[in-house]
Formats: C-alpha cells, structure tokens, sequence
C-alpha cells in the first residue's frame, strides 16, 4: 500500500494521536574537494615510484622505495581520505546526527522538535563550488558545525523545513486545555 501523493511530494500529515515512523530525508560527508591534494599526492607518488624502481643509486634498494612510498602514501594519501569518509552527517524527519571518527567513532544528535538557529557561511571558494556551512544552535549544547556541505541551500531549505513541521506535530500532539468549571451555584430555600 502506497502513500498518497501530496503536493511537493510530501506524505499526508498523520492522524492526531497516530506515531510518525523516523525516516532518513538525507545522508552526505562534506564537499569532496578536498580530496584533491591526497589524489595529487597519490598520482606523483605512484610516478616517482614507477620511474624510480630499478633505477635507484648503489646505496639504496627498491624495498626501501617501496617502504617509502607506502608510509607518504598512508599519511598523505589513505589517511585523508579516511578522515573524510568517515564523517557523515544524517538528517531525518525527527534529528540531525552527525557521525565521525574512524577508529573511535563519536556520535551527537540535535533533535528538530526542541528547534534551532541555522546559520548559513559561505566564503568564496565555497560559492564557487555551491558549498558552504551551518551552524545549528539550539541555545543550550554547543552548536553543531556542518562544514563544506555540498548543495548548502538545499540541505537549509530542509533543515529549516524539518523544524517547521516538528514543531507543528509537537503542538499539534499537545492535550487542549481544559476549561474551567464553573463553581456550584448556592442552594436556594
């Protein structure tokens, strides 16, 4: 059985009362330019490598090379590339989780229903390259930092309609007041 299409795409709001499921709106790691450098790296060393094996002066041998160019490759190379791979940022339809660190892995959530600041930085490369960063900030945690994210305006449009429609389901899901009752009226004789 299939949702009911709505305008823009959304899925009807949910009865009163009736528990929204959490579903995944988005995942993306920071902009991928700044791999650059490590596959500059990779690419002269994989040269140098090739052009120097089996040419290396008397004292030195083609093992040596190899221990070399696998030590850059890690630190310059691999390493880079893990550190990028391994910070993702998820945005669903009830928080923002940010995930990183490739050997100890840190997690920190920022739910949309306490509802946040968004602040949208875009320096000039980063226009150039239709990235940029947002700073949530809830006014109590430390703000939460999303740096380089690629199609920035899109991930704000999101965000910011995310916390639109939480806080209506939250107040939506508040019981109604209670009116006062009125006090008994005096007997009459």
């Amino acid at each position: 059985m299939t949702q009911p299409a709505t305008f823009g795409g959304r899925p009807k709001t949910p009865a009163p009362g009736v528990p929204t499921p959490e579903l995944r709106v988005a995942r993306f790691r920071s902009h991928a330019r700044r791999l650059v450098w490590p596959s500059l790296v990779l690419i002269v060393v994989a040269g140098a490598v090739g052009f120097l094996y089996g040419n290396l002066p008397a004292p030195f041998h083609n093992w040596m090379l190899l221990a070399a160019a696998a030590v850059v490759l890690f630190f310059l190379a691999l390493w880079p590339f893990l550190a990028w791979w391994a910070h993702t940022w998820t945005i669903t339809t009830r928080r923002v989780i940010e995930r990183s660190g490739a050997i100890v892995p840190r997690r920190r959530e920022l739910t949309h229903v306490r509802g946040y600041a968004i602040q949208l930085r875009r320096g000039p490369l980063q226009r150039m390259w239709g990235a940029g960063t947002l700073i949530l900030s809830n006014g109590v945690d430390e703000p939460m930092r999303l740096t380089n994210v690629p199609s920035v305006d899109l991930v704000h449009e999101c965000l910011v309609d995310q916390v639109e429609v939480n806080q209506i389901l939250a107040h939506r899901e508040l019981p109604l007041p209670q009116a006062p009752t009125p006090p008994p009226l005096p007997p009459t004789a």
